[in-house]
């Protein structure tokens, strides 16, 4: 499928920035704003600048995908969400966060990988980028070296749920997670094309 320039594709194509700003310093994040010349004119745009984050779709040998329930206070909702976290280790390679934050909120080491998708957060007030990966071959982290989760991650939920019926749910608008959502559903589409549009990768 071609455009008028084109393939239909995102490309990246950023513009001038003649200012920027770090208008608040936050915790996990920072709220900018630049000024971004667009060629006929400037304009101000303000945005959340983010570390990125990761994110794991595990299924085990039934074709079950792993979801966490976790409360997220901006929306005031408990969502069920696969593993995931932020990339604020620095210099870490994607899949090595994602083998991690699957250790640590889920207890689990996966003997299989594979890069399944991606997408920004929300484009339009921030620049979250979201990297998902398969994980497959599962086993679980010994007692010993299992993370001690706190705050809102100590009271998650785990289920194990048939990726047909998360499919269900997503199109039910029943999960609203962008992870969520974007994750069961490129599984399901890559199951359909048996796995071959994936790309294996190894957190070793």
């Amino acid at each position: 499928m071609t455009g008028p320039s084109g393939p239909v594709e995102d490309r990246h194509a950023p513009r001038p920035v003649v200012s920027h700003e770090v208008i608040h310093h936050g915790k996990v994040w920072d709220l900018a704003g630049d000024v971004v010349d667009l060629g006929d004119s400037q304009v101000l745009r303000e945005y959340v600048d983010h570390p990125g984050a990761v994110a794991v779709i595990a299924l085990d040998d039934e074709d079950r995908v792993l979801l966490l329930q976790q409360y997220r206070h901006p929306v005031r909702h408990e969502l069920w969400e696969p593993p995931a976290g932020l990339l604020d280790v620095e210099g870490e390679d994607l899949v090595v966060a994602a083998a991690r934050e699957l250790a640590e909120e889920a207890d689990l080491v996966a003997g299989s990988w594979w890069r399944l998708t991606e997408f920004f957060s929300s484009p339009g007030g921030s620049d979250e980028r979201i990297v998902v990966f398969l994980a497959r071959d599962l086993s679980p982290v010994p007692d010993a070296d299992r993370y001690e989760r706190v705050d809102e991650e100590a009271a998650m939920v785990p289920v194990w749920v048939p990726l047909d019926e998360a499919v269900d749910a997503v199109l039910a608008g029943r999960l609203h997670s962008p992870t969520t959502v974007s994750g069961v559903l490129a599984a399901a589409a890559a199951r359909a094309r048996d796995w071959s549009t994936l790309t294996e990768v190894s957190p070793a």
